[in-house]
């Protein structure tokens, strides 16, 4: 079993990483080194989190074994007295052999930050670039990214010329390299905190409003007020771009030199805008007979740029909305069927998507009532009293963990308990839930906030290329130290503990944070603690409250505003669903139709045809049979006239047709005419005598 755990964690992780990202990505829509970089950034950033807690158990086994192989024993100078303590020290099933997690972590972690700090801010700047060429689109993101980029170095500067006036200290590279990694874990540590307050509270606190079926369906309403107005905002912007788009691709002709950057920019648009501007081009003219103004490269690179923004938030804003539908009309099913008494779940409309046959056959409408008017709330509320557990055991063990005698911190008495009987598997299973709960509570964090229209992870693959690059930033910048933050907690940081003990090959790749002992032994100590003072801010929902006094609408039960949106939302989620079922009612009385009179059409439409082929074998039959009373001097005359019948077609009369045009209208008279004497002219004509077919011809087509 030696190192068969890091490899499936390392296959697993890396599949749990791509899932996600197909879930707010578009593999098929969106450039492929933007998905490679982000799903590297992601895939590292979560391999760090279920890595950390076997370097944790192998440490434990390797101190162990260090005290076993150690001088004499203490008191009487032999190594009895160590006996016992030797059969405990046994392999635990994740052991990594020496020298792999230290190479591990250190590709990891210059990985991840070499994603962070230089190529995914360059690749955010290519991606959002209006450019027509590589050599445009790089030639910007330089630009975009030189402030970007000597912000940071003034900052490692400072940093080093503070340790090269120090008189205590030699520059070496191991110092300037322990330098550059306080650097980023201390800006780091500075946003985890402020993630972590939010989330330790907002997630316990949503699990219980998701027990409440008003709140929800109420925040379902108020939300779907607010996405009514983003979308009508969305659509209107993208009529606004697509009118730009189209005054420029009728001023800039076909042999114009720009016309392949505006031939770009439309591919960039909708069908129905391309369809409509290709309707109205003329490529026949010159650029050049008309002496117009026309907009430089530098004005379509800037609308190029637009184009991408306006059509990616109209797409994601008609995604969310039917989305938000589905999910407001199944929170009235759920209100409906609470009061049931069938006790069978019965939906107002039916899935638009085939359902899974094997989900079908267990979750039946009893199954579904019983799980969604029953269990499913006292579950959220379980589920709500056990994170809330977790985090007031996190909020205590941040405010003490710098505590070594006596140790307050919980998660270190966890750890310290286990060590001492070596259970390795509990050790492993306190270690991850320890690190994946400050995990969810961080990362939920930044799948949730929002920065205007510049960063928004949306789901169901309607995020673009910008916000997966920058949340692929963000992961990397806070997961080295949330690890440091989490080893803090356990002890397991020889720094925290001020123990002379081996420490983790995570820790060790690290360096000595002494170098720099004002963020050793004070930022990283005591800034923790002002997570207490956030998570009181999110209890009483401070941000929010600021958010609505600057205008920004969140919603609040005891807001009149709130309450305006949520019936505006309301009577929008009415009219959606009175909409949805005129056209369910139109679907079911068209297949109704079909199913009763599907069969009488078809015997119906077997009838004229067998009846058409009848009569052209009389006619045929007439034809061929010599006449008594008329005889043909001239075959060839004959099948002339035959000939010129056969191409005759009559007139179809269409009311929508009539117009002001005075032939169109005698031709209309002419067909009402010849309409109310078809049946005169069909007894009229049975004999096909010379005279009867040329007075009959003429008058068909004059």
């Amino acid at each position: 079993m030696s190192g068969a755990a890091l490899g499936l964690e390392i296959v697993f992780v890396f599949f749990l990483a791509l899932f996600l990202l197909h879930r707010y990505g578009d593999f098929k829509k969106q450039h492929r080194l933007v998905i490679i970089a982000t799903l590297l950034a992601w895939y590292l950033c979560f391999l760090i989190v279920f890595i950390l807690p076997l370097d944790v158990s192998t440490t434990i086994y390797n101190r162990c074994k260090l005290a076993v192989n150690s001088s004499p024993a203490e008191s009487n100078g032999s190594y009895v007295s160590l006996a016992p303590s030797k059969q405990k020290c046994f392999k635990p099933w994740s052991y990594i052999p020496n020298g792999i997690m230290p190479v591990f972590w250190r590709v990891v972690y210059w990985t991840s930050q070499f994603l962070t700090w230089i190529l995914l801010p360059f690749m955010q700047s290519y991606a959002r670039s209006g450019g027509f060429s590589i050599t445009g689109k790089i030639k910007t993101a330089l630009i975009e990214n030189a402030i970007y980029y000597g912000t940071y170095l003034l900052i490692f500067g400072a940093f080093l010329i503070y340790v090269a006036v120090n008189p205590n200290f030699n520059l070496q590279w191991n110092q300037l390299q322990t330098i550059g990694i306080a650097a980023a874990n201390t800006w780091g540590l500075f946003l985890l905190v402020l993630l972590l307050g939010y989330g330790l509270v907002e997630i316990p606190r949503s699990h219980w409003n998701g027990a409440k079926r008003g709140y929800l369906l109420m925040k379902t309403y108020f939300k779907a007020a607010k996405l009514m107005t983003e979308k009508a905002d969305a659509e209107e912007n993208l009529e606004d771009i697509m009118e730009e788009v189209r005054k420029v691709s009728e001023s800039i002709k076909y042999n114009h030199p720009l016309r392949k950057c505006v031939d770009t920019i439309l591919k960039k648009c909708p069908t129905e805008y391309q369809e409509r501007m290709g309707r109205n081009m003329d490529d026949y003219e010159d650029f050049d007979e008309r002496h117009n103004s026309y907009p430089t490269e530098k004005s379509l690179v800037k609308l190029h740029k637009q184009v991408i923004y306006s059509v990616q938030r109209h797409r994601r804003t008609q995604v969310q909305w039917q989305i938000l539908l589905e999910q407001a009309f199944y929170l009235e099913d759920v209100a409906k069927n609470e009061t049931s008494a069938t006790r069978q779940f019965v939906h107002t409309f039916h899935s638009q998507e085939p359902e899974n046959k094997i989900i079908q056959y267990f979750y039946t409408p009893t199954v579904e009532w019983y799980w969604e008017c029953l269990l499913r709330p006292w579950f959220y509320r379980v589920l709500a009293v056990v994170l809330a557990t977790f985090s007031v055991i996190v909020v205590w063990s941040e405010c003490t963990f710098f505590s070594t005698q006596p140790v307050l911190s919980l998660f270190a008495v966890f750890i310290q308990l286990a060590e001492k009987t070596y259970n390795y598997i509990y050790i492993e299973m306190a270690c991850f839930l320890t690190i994946f709960f400050l995990s969810i509570c961080v990362y939920s964090t930044v799948f949730r906030i929002r920065v205007f229209n510049y960063y928004y992870l949306a789901s169901h693959h309607q995020t673009d290329a910008y916000s997966l690059l920058f949340s692929g930033m963000l992961f990397c910048r806070l997961t080295p130290p949330l690890c440091l933050n989490f080893l803090g907690l356990t002890h397991m940081d020889a720094t925290i503990s001020h123990k002379k003990t081996q420490p983790t090959a995570y820790t060790s790749i690290m360096g000595s944070m002494k170098v720099l002992s004002f963020i050793a032994d004070g930022f990283y100590i005591y800034y923790p603690m002002l997570v207490v003072i956030l998570c009181i801010a999110t209890y009483f929902s401070l941000g929010t409250r600021c958010l609505n006094l600057l205008g920004f609408q969140q919603f609040m039960g005891d807001n009149e505003m709130t309450s305006d949106l949520i019936d505006e939302g309301k009577e929008l989620i009415r009219r959606e669903k009175r909409k949805r079922q005129r056209q369910e009612e139109g679907e079911n009385r068209r297949r109704e139709w079909k199913e009763r009179y599907g069969n009488r059409d078809d015997s119906t439409r077997n009838r004229v045809v067998h009846a058409d082929q009848k009569e052209s074998s009389f006619s045929e039959t007439n034809a061929n049979r010599p006449s008594s009373k008329y005889t043909r001097s001239n075959g060839r005359t004959e099948r002339d006239r035959i000939e010129l019948l056969q191409d005759a077609e009559p007139l179809d009369f269409n009311a929508d047709s009539i117009n002001d045009d005075p032939l169109e209208s005698d031709s209309g008279r002419l067909k009402r005419e010849m309409e109310k004497n078809r049946a005169y002219l069909d007894m009229s004509f049975l004999e096909p005598g010379e005279d009867n077919w040329t007075y009959f011809s003429g008058w068909y087509l004059c």
